[in-house]
């Protein structure tokens, strides 16, 4: 029996008199490999980004426009703020105070983060074996865990010029470790606050290297530095890198240096995150205060874009 040509354009697919064209915004409901056209997709998503537009978003680009005027907590730039554009950008680019402070948080990145808790967290995870691994991975998550101001009371006490157990166990009573040594005293504190993340972060990643590529390595004559160095640290070397990413960006604008020396003595632990506070709220000059913030976020985005080119290339 012969086809009619509508018959034969539907059987066909194209468009004829029986085909229909298909229905406006159809491809927005389009299913694809997992089931979802883009307007389900867009639906699952909204509630995510509309709290990080209310969260984030928004925060950031108020702190951009408080640093274009001069807003301050009280006095009349409280109540009538003024446009100053760049002023207090340019401000900040010559203040010493906020040089001091961004050289001294560099530093409190390097030693605590880079130096501190990757290196010591890499050395917990390596070689720790058995129970011991597991009692010292309770302690120090337990550390983790702890809130700042708990960590920040013992330390205290713990570095008290008087009475405090450190003092106690040196025999050096009197030695004031927090006023002589501050910028020592918070990168310790810090590297063994945060230590915990880097330990599980590489105990996982070790776990991962093929025990086979060790062993042809131990039978090719490679000593334990080689083996580190030419089989483990390619293996790992994305999460290197990306634990490297987190706690920089974290250690960055840590606050908890505050609530152990409060910046001093004379800013001499007076990192970035404790300027602003000082600046913003103890000075009350917010439209400052978040200039400062926003040339933090420009180093936070440089720091990142730096070890996410590293990660590409990898």
């Amino acid at each position: 029996m012969a086809l009619t040509r509508s018959q034969a354009d539907e059987d066909k697919g194209t468009p004829g008199h029986g085909a229909q064209a298909p229905r406006p915004g159809a491809a927005r409901f389009a299913t694809d490999a997992a089931g979802l056209g883009v307007g389900r997709a867009a639906a699952f998503i909204a509630p995510a980004l509309i709290l990080i537009a209310i969260f984030l978003v928004f925060p950031a680009l108020w702190v951009i426009l408080l640093g274009l005027s001069n807003y301050s907590l009280t006095g009349a730039a409280a109540a009538n703020p003024e446009f100053v554009g760049l002023d207090y950008f340019a401000k900040a680019l010559t203040d010493g105070r906020f040089g001091n402070s961004t050289w001294l948080t560099f530093q409190f990145v390097l030693g605590s983060a880079v130096i501190g808790q990757a290196v010591l967290g890499f050395i917990l995870a390596k070689v720790l074996h058995g129970r011991i691994k597991r009692l010292v991975e309770g302690l120090v998550i337990l550390a983790w865990i702890l809130p700042s101001a708990v960590v920040s009371f013992l330390w205290v006490a713990l570095l008290d010029r008087d009475s405090g157990t450190l003092n106690a166990l040196l025999g050096i009573p009197g030695f004031a470790w927090l006023i002589d040594h501050p910028m020592l005293s918070i990168i310790i504190f810090n590297t063994w606050r945060g230590t915990a993340f880097s330990m599980m972060l590489y105990g996982a990643a070790l776990g991962n290297v093929p025990p086979s590529h060790l062993e042809s390595a131990r039978l090719a004559g490679a000593n334990a530095w080689q083996q580190l160095r030419d089989v483990i640290f390619p293996h790992i070397r994305g999460h290197i890198l990306t634990n490297l990413l987190l706690i920089s960006l974290w250690t960055f604008n840590d606050f908890s240096p505050f609530l152990l020396t409060a910046g001093g003595p004379d800013g001499k632990s007076e990192v970035l995150a404790v300027f602003v506070y000082k600046v913003a709220l103890f000075g009350g000059e917010l439209g400052y205060g978040a200039a400062v913030s926003t040339v933090i976020l420009l180093i936070n985005l440089v720091v990142a874009v730096f070890y996410l080119r590293m990660l590409r290339k990898r």
